[in-house]
C-alpha cells in the first residue's frame, strides 16, 4: 500500500470517531466502544503508513509497539497502556458470544463508552502531532 495513504487512514480515523461520539450521545455504548477502537487503530496505522509502513492486524497496541520499533516515533507508555484498554472492544463490543448469554449491548456502560472516546482521541491527538 502506498504511504501516500496515510491521510486517508487518519480522516478515516476522524470519521469513526465522530460516529462514537454520535453513537455515545445516543446511548448506544458497546458500538461507541467499537467504534473508538477503530479510531484509534486507523490513526495508528496512518501513522505507520506516514513512516512507509502498512501493518495488517487489529491490536492498536501492537501497532503501537511496532511503531515504537522504528525509532523514529517515541511513543510514551500511557499510549500503550490507552491501546491495551481500547483492544478489549475489538470483538467482545460486536459479537454475542464473547460472553457466556446476553447481547454485548447489554455489557457495556455509560463510562466505558466515555473513556473509549477520551482514550481514542488521545491516540489520534498523538498521531496527529507524529505526521505534522
Amino acid at each position: 500500500m502506498s504511504s501516500k495513504r496515510f491521510k486517508d487512514w487518519f480522516s478515516e480515523a476522524l470519521e469513526d470517531l465522530s460516529i462514537a461520539k454520535i453513537l455515545l450521545r445516543e446511548k448506544k455504548y458497546a458500538a461507541s466502544c467499537f467504534h473508538s477502537q477503530q479510531a484509534a487503530e486507523k490513526a495508528v496505522k496512518a501513522l505507520l503508513l506516514f513512516f512507509g509502513r502498512f501493518e495488517f492486524g487489529h491490536s492498536v497496541s501492537e501497532l503501537l509497539l511496532t511503531a515504537r520499533k522504528l525509532e523514529k516515533i517515541k511513543v510514551a507508555n500511557e499510549y500503550i497502556q490507552y491501546a491495551r484498554i481500547l483492544d478489549r472492544y475489538y470483538i467482545p463490543a460486536r459479537y454475542p458470544n464473547a460472553f457466556e448469554r446476553g447481547a454485548p449491548h447489554e455489557y457495556f456502560l455509560e463510562k466505558d463508552a466515555e473513556e473509549a472516546v477520551k482514550l481514542a482521541e488521545e491516540i489520534i491527538k498523538f498521531v496527529e502531532k507524529e505526521i505534522k
